[in-house]
């Protein structure tokens, strides 16, 4: 964050925060997700874990995710400012002070990363710490403003998630644990690029090196494509694993091919289709992107629920 921009920001005028504030400081739509997967990775996880374990661990994991939130609106708020996405921000609107912010974020990460250890074990807080230095310092302080494949490279920010709860039970990593991540890191890039498509105009004003700006929106196309057919072949892919099973296969199917779908349609479009419309195709394929990893996630419980509901029945 610039000094000018810093100081801009510490010059709004005061507004009082309220609760509300603070807690869109942690990103609660990210830590959503990463709460969700998690959850995942520790229920399909082959060893049981306590309630009581399981429920703290979650509540750490996801503190953590907010604390990465709150580093991430410090560093980054400058940018928020000047984009339409992000102005309504608590730091850019004022009602937030940016060392208000840092502080928050340092602290919470700390006290996420200790009470995890306590809560489980070394290996799911070394995970969860390592996912906080990845996104606030890889991704947000280096890779988003310096590469076009800052969202590729980053992207395993958000997959980490799954690999934690799995930590939690299992006290380890394994090949389970590590197609989680492939999954959310492999669907990454075109869930972004699709928002990218039609928010092109605020990483140019941010200047932010995004694949829109730097090769266009056909090269992003392509790229959308190319990352969407890989991701099928990670996605179904997994059902042939202990992951997966007769109703992941059919669900993995069933969205791969309406995602792919989609990924067509948007690699078919030129610029002369899509100036001055509003990304109708683009809009609604990220929306579709949304649906297809949490019904993945969904999924890869679906088989071990339907077999522990028979056994109980026999």
């Amino acid at each position: 964050m610039s000094m000018s921009d810093a100081s801009m920001i510490t010059r709004a005028p005061s507004q009082e925060a309220g609760f509300g504030d603070y807690f869109a400081l942690l990103k609660p739509r990210v830590m959503s997700l990463v709460v969700f997967t998690a959850m995942v990775g520790l229920f399909a996880a082959p060893i049981s874990v306590h309630p009581i374990v399981a429920f703290a661990s979650i509540l750490f994991i996801a503190i953590g995710g907010g604390a990465s939130g709150a580093l991430n609106m410090w560093w980054d708020a400058d940018i928020d400012a000047i984009m339409r996405r992000t102005r309504s921000r608590p730091i850019p609107s004022g009602k937030v002070m940016p060392d208000e912010a840092k502080a928050i974020g340092i602290a919470l990460s700390g006290f996420s990363v200790v009470l995890l250890a306590l809560a489980s074990n070394f290996v799911a807080a070394g995970l969860l710490a390592f996912t906080i230095f990845f996104y606030v310092v890889i991704y947000t302080m280096w890779l988003k403003r310096w590469t076009p494949q800052n969202i590729v490279i980053g992207g395993a920010a958000g997959a980490f998630p799954p690999m934690i709860g799995w930590a939690v039970a299992t006290g380890g990593i394994s090949l389970e644990s590590v197609l989680m991540f492939a999954l959310i890191f492999v669907w990454t890039p075109p869930h972004f690029w699709a928002l990218a498509l039609f928010m092109r105009n605020d990483y140019d004003d941010a200047k932010i090196p995004m694949l829109t700006v730097t090769h266009g929106r056909r090269s992003t196309r392509n790229h959308i494509l190319g990352y969407t057919l890989a991701l099928a072949a990670v996605a179904i892919g997994t059902g042939f694993t202990s992951l997966g099973g007769p109703a992941y296969i059919v669900v993995a199917v069933v969205l791969n091919i309406a995602f792919i779908k989609g990924a067509v349609d948007i690699w078919r479009r030129d610029e002369a289709d899509s100036e001055g419309d509003d990304f109708k195709i683009e809009r609604g394929f990220f929306k579709l992107s949304l649906a297809y990893l949490f019904l993945h996630f969904c999924a890869i419980l679906i088989d071990p629920l339907l077999a522990h509901i028979a056994g109980g029945m026999l």
